[in-house]
């Protein structure tokens, strides 16, 4: 006891190990989702900023909170656009999850079952395109899938198109996915493959030994175990995905409907930061609500 007594003397600062995180997500997550919402609650003006009331401090502190309205979230439930844009939004969000997971997982497996002296090397090879800007690389898939990109190329080269036909991918939701599955596979392998690569291995030698065929032991052993990685895979590639801007913007169509893509158009199209704040407030709840729900159950269940 009296040494616990002296540590916590000698570390009268030891509290700022848990202030400092709190502390980032108030200056960073919290203060700006505040800042949003309030201009969700407010009018579009033809000013700068554009929207009214704005604080003017807290002498009419009660003047401003009387300004405030719900309008813009009544107007979102009025327009057909933007609960389009939401299911849009997320039918490709779990469409591209899925693709990913189904092409991650054997590359994490094989990863992770590859000898020790190359698995820096494989590690390496997921990482590389992070080298490289984000925006450029979807910029190349731009010239490798418009109609007269290096796709149609390739394909009329090796016989499978003729001299006059062409890919007819570009500006679709098939580019789209394309874009988004290179984009974020290497954030579904790496947790997939931190949780395989710590599995022990003696555990499919038992259920081989025991008569258990490989794809029977990969259901009941390896893919359990590895739920955690898949959990976490799953959810840092969809959350971004769903409001996802650059790629929609760049290699979809006029039909690829998302609402990272209504965001920007209220923002800078029509500047109208209310009606587009409450837009973000709306896609925030939709995401953050169903992560706090089942992190809740998996800690009751645990």
């Amino acid at each position: 006891m009296a040494e616990i007594g002296a540590s916590s003397q000698t570390n009268p600062f030891r509290w700022l190990v848990v202030a400092v995180p709190y502390l980032w997500l108030i200056v960073f997550f919290a203060a700006p989702f505040l800042i949003i919402l309030k201009i969700s609650l407010s009018d579009t003006a033809i000013a700068m900023p554009p929207y009214t009331p704005t604080f003017e401090g807290f002498g009419a502190l009660g003047d401003f909170l009387s300004q405030l309205d719900f309008d813009n979230y009544q107007f979102l439930t009025e327009d057909p656009l933007y609960f389009n844009a939401y299911l849009s939004s997320l039918r490709i969000a779990a469409i591209s999850t899925l693709l990913l997971l189904l092409i991650g997982y054997p590359m994490a497996l094989a990863m992770a079952r590859a000898s020790s002296t190359i698995r820096p090397t494989l590690m390496m090879m997921v990482i590389l395109p992070f080298w490289t800007s984000f925006l450029i690389r979807v910029y190349a898939w731009i010239g490798i899938l418009k109609p007269e990109g290096l796709l149609t190329l390739l394909l009329q080269t090796i016989g499978l198109l003729g001299p006059d036909d062409q890919v007819q991918i570009f500006r679709t939701d098939y580019a789209v996915f394309i874009g988004i599955v290179y984009s974020y596979l290497p954030f579904m392998v790496l947790p997939l493959y931190a949780a395989l690569e710590k599995m022990d291995g003696t555990l499919l030698e038992a259920a081989s030994d025991l008569g258990c065929p490989p794809w029977k032991a990969f259901w009941k052993i390896t893919f359990p175990l590895s739920l955690p990685g898949v959990i976490a895979g799953s959810m840092i590639c969809f959350i971004p995905i769903t409001g996802e801007f650059v790629i929609p913007d760049l290699l979809g169509g006029a039909e690829t409907l998302m609402i990272g893509k209504t965001l920007w158009t209220e923002f800078f199209g029509n500047r109208d930061w209310p009606l587009a704040s409450a837009v973000a407030i709306l896609l925030l709840l939709a995401l953050v609500v169903p992560i706090v729900i089942f992190q809740n159950q998996q800690q009751k269940a645990g």
